[in-house]
């Protein structure tokens, strides 16, 4: 195929995943916001304003990244799973899998889909949080890259379950018994400054405490690990990810039977 094709493929993929995020907007971008105004009044003003500081800031503002990071995952994550199960459901993958598109466009289409429905809550909870805090950028190119990176990584963390998946129920496993504890055991409510030293080592195992903080980082300029560490962390579990994505749409793992 031409690269003009190729590019055709890739938007046509991008463009019906963002027609279908925004056609039932009222199930896909209002609960997410609603969500999140719920943890802002909650967590942010009635509980934060008895927790006092936290990393040199107001409780609210050190939670706000955390919570924009939160729903850039789980939505990221949530739009390519959903999508790409319910293809194989009704069997209409199998036009994309005789097509002569490659595996790598698809993925790619799949997986700007997914970001663009993760970048587009983000933007909401942000522009949400402003009407609770006040936020100063400290680095935009580290904000800008760390939401780009980590929406990229979970989209393919959808697309993958999305594969292994065989029935609906499939789908929100690993959403609730994996990226739900981690994204709340990610220092999103709290720097691991104040953990004993044995769970501060065990958080430092959980890959969301990088994303969150790399992200925290951009905007308040405090983190509790390394921002590098963090890009250099979201880099190769993405390579990782795409690398198992590509091999399993090759071998037709949860597609061909």
């Amino acid at each position: 195929m031409t690269w003009q094709a190729l590019w055709v493929a890739f938007v046509t993929i991008v463009v019906r995943e963002v027609r279908r995020f925004t056609r039932i907007w009222a199930q896909t971008l209002l609960p997410p916001a609603v969500t999140m105004t719920l943890y802002f009044i909650i967590f942010g003003n009635l509980i934060g304003s008895r927790i006092g500081d936290m990393g040199g800031y107001d409780y609210m503002q050190f939670i706000v990244p955390g919570l924009i990071m939160m729903a850039v995952i789980t939505n990221s994550y949530g739009n390519v799973v959903s999508s790409f199960f319910s293809m194989k459901f009704q069997r209409s993958i199998e036009e994309l899998l005789v097509s002569p598109v490659p595996n790598w466009t698809i993925l790619a289409g799949y997986v700007a889909g997914g970001m663009a429905r993760g970048l587009s809550i983000g933007l909401i909870v942000t522009l949400l949080s402003l009407g609770f805090t006040h936020l100063s950028i400290h680095n935009l190119p580290m904000v800008v890259i760390t939401v780009f990176l980590t929406s990229a990584l979970f989209s393919l963390g959808g697309f993958i379950n999305a594969m292994l998946a065989t029935k609906f129920d499939d789908i929100s496993i690993v959403p609730t018994f994996i990226l739900t504890p981690l994204t709340y055991l990610g220092g999103v409510f709290y720097s691991i400054e104040l953990l004993p030293d044995f769970w501060r080592g065990v958080s430092m195992v959980n890959p969301i405490l990088y994303m969150v903080n790399g992200f925290r980082y951009g905007i308040l300029g405090v983190s509790d690990v390394n921002p590098f560490v963090s890009l250099g962390m979201i880099l190769v579990f993405i390579v990782l990810l795409a690398t198992v994505a590509l091999r399993m749409l090759a071998k037709g793992k949860g597609i061909r039977h």
